[in-house]
């Protein structure tokens, strides 16, 4: 009797373990994607010199760089509707005995069309004499917005652009290495953003072309960034193509490398007929055909005067 149980209980008890056996395994995390999501972007010691160059910065990245005093620096993060962007700058300063006298570093913050951003709190600009350390400086965007008018210049969904200046320093000062720290961190979401009746088609990412690259047999070849047939991804915004120069049928009158002569000579010449033409009209013409004088009136001989005769 126990033998049976036994056996009829084991195909039950292996038929529930295989039942229990995906839930389990869907519901234990994985080592790896916790490992992922625990583990937050390395920090970066890269960045640009200019706008096309900027390094990008992933979310909950910091950049940590080592660079020269009046450089600019420049770094980019994207930011989605909703959202309240803040950046944080911190500069180590040069040894003070390395110095000269006071440095002011500013913090800027632009937005996919390169307009420049007002912040809604934090010192942009830090200025520190010859013994401060260290100088703190921060900027607080507005919301992002989903849409904006075109003559407005509200924060919109995209790409935005960090940049570290030195503004006013010693001329002595000018290539000093300086540490600087850049964090950026955002708050809200597509939850938290205001109801405002429109929508942006596409986020304000501007196109990145290098052009071609040479190769090193001499001929270019075309990046497929700037190859035409490339299929533009989501979210990316190309440039325009170049407009044909419209031609007239004076275009190619006095051309060559002395046009501006040729223009120069007949403008002169143009001139000087204008001038002569409105001087026949505006002076009275003199000639003896058009000079009549007026009549002088006959002259007779002068009377013989007259002699009184008195009788006394």
């Amino acid at each position: 009797m126990r033998l049976i149980r036994i056996l009829t209980a084991a195909p039950l008890a292996l038929g529930l373990a295989t039942l229990l056996a995906p839930a389990a395994a869907a519901d234990a995390p994985s080592p790896t994607a916790s490992a992922s999501a625990g583990a937050a972007a390395p920090t970066t010691t890269d960045f640009g010199t200019s706008f096309l160059t900027a390094t990008t910065l992933a979310p909950g990245q910091d950049a940590a760089v080592t660079a020269a005093t009046g450089d600019y620096l420049y770094w980019s993060f994207a930011a989605s509707e909703g959202q309240t962007a803040t950046v944080q700058v911190t500069v180590a300063l040069p040894p003070a005995a390395d110095r000269h006298g006071s440095q002011t570093w500013s913090l800027d913050l632009y937005d996919g069309l390169r307009r420049l951003q007002a912040c809604t709190a934090g010192p942009q600009d830090a200025t520190g004499d010859q013994t401060t350390g260290s100088l703190t400086m921060s900027c607080t965007l507005r919301q992002v917005r989903s849409w904006a008018e075109p003559w407005s210049d509200d924060p919109l969904p995209g790409t935005y652009y960090a940049r570290v200046s030195t503004p006013d320093v010693q001329q002595q000062d000018l290539g000093l290495a300086t540490q600087v720290s850049v964090h950026v961190a955002t708050k809200g979401g597509a939850d938290d953003a205001q109801p405002e009746g429109g929508s942006l088609r596409e986020p304000l990412v501007p196109p990145v072309n290098a052009g071609a690259v040479a190769a090193p047999g001499g001929a270019a070849v075309p990046t497929p960034a700037a190859s035409p047939s490339a299929t533009p991804q989501p979210g990316t915004l190309r440039a325009a193509a170049p407009v044909k120069a419209v031609t007239h049928w004076y275009s190619t009158m006095f051309s060559g490398w002395n046009t501006r002569w040729y223009w120069t000579l007949c403008g002169g010449g143009l001139a000087a007929l204008a001038g002569v033409v409105g001087y026949r009209f505006t002076r009275h013409p003199r000639g003896a055909r058009f000079f009549r004088p007026a009549p002088v009136p006959h002259q007779g001989p002068a009377p013989a005067a007259r002699q009184e005769t008195y009788r006394s």
